[in-house]
């Protein structure tokens, strides 16, 4: 545009010097006309060419292509145990494995209605390993092995591991969450979702969130933010009890996933 401008002031100038040219045997009025005329031209071109400069100074339009869009991330619900892996058994009887699944599905819907995307590594009571190796005397390996590679193919994803806890004496009970130590972003979840519980579950619970060791395979080697929540004690009769009845699992679930939303959105 400014070429154009510029190509057209010329000509103007060019045109000017013709008719002046042309005009320089005429009357002395027919001079001043001539030299109105002019004037009049000139100063159309001295406004063209600060339209120009004006124009190359301005902001450059801003398009949708360059503003940034914001990342999504996915949850990646991971219900441990299943299959022939049980996990621990509760006072009642009730298998963690099966705790883990229904909770994790709760979790899901939770977070599906705040349009978040999510991944369950299991969906049904299996453990994970290719039925078409020799995996005898591998299974949980080829299992823990698979649910890696979920998180490993999932870009931008938060790793949720859902168990439940054990232990020889009875009395202790309450959420505890571990985190891996591999992306400091894991702590943060870890603590919001500690301290969620707290304020609305379980007002009497001082667990506090620990940096899972080399021994918990996954949040060893997840390198995204990647945590594991013990959701409570099959050991401790009373809590078992909750965490076997389907309305306890829901109010859990809906605390766990109204802490995760806020984490992935604060990440977007």
């Amino acid at each position: 545009a400014a070429q154009k401008r510029m190509a057209f002031i010329s000509a103007l100038k060019n045109t000017c010097k013709e008719v002046y040219f042309m005009q320089q045997k005429r009357t002395v009025g027919s001079r001043l006309s001539l030299s109105f005329l002019l004037f009049s031209m000139l100063l159309g071109a001295i406004l063209l060419m600060f339209g120009a400069i004006t124009h190359h100074f301005s902001a450059p339009d801003t398009t949708d292509a360059d503003v940034p869009t914001a990342k999504e991330y996915t949850v990646i619900l991971d219900p441990g145990h299943g299959g022939e892996d049980g996990g621990a058994v509760g006072k009642n009887g009730v298998y963690e494995k099966d705790l883990n699944l229904a909770v994790a599905q709760e979790i899901e819907a939770a977070l599906e209605e705040r349009g978040i995307s999510v991944i369950c590594t299991r969906t049904e009571d299996i453990l994970l390993y290719d039925r078409n190796v020799d995996y005898k005397g591998r299974k949980k390996m080829l299992d823990l092995a698979a649910r890696l590679k979920v998180a490993k193919d999932t870009p931008d994803s938060v790793f949720i591991s859902i168990h439940m806890n054990s232990f020889p004496q009875t009395q202790y009970s309450g959420l505890q969450v571990y985190y891996s130590g591999n992306d400091p972003r894991s702590a943060a979840l870890a603590n919001l979702i500690q301290n969620e519980v707290r304020r609305q579950l379980q007002p009497e619970n001082a667990r506090k969130t620990k940096q899972a060791s080399s021994n918990i395979y996954l949040l060893d080697r997840i390198t995204s933010p990647a945590i594991l929540i013990e959701c409570g004690f099959l050991s401790n009769a009373e809590e078992c009890e909750r965490l076997s009845t389907e309305a306890y699992r829901k109010e859990l679930a809906l605390v766990l996933a109204t802490a995760i939303a806020d984490y992935v959105d604060s990440l977007s």
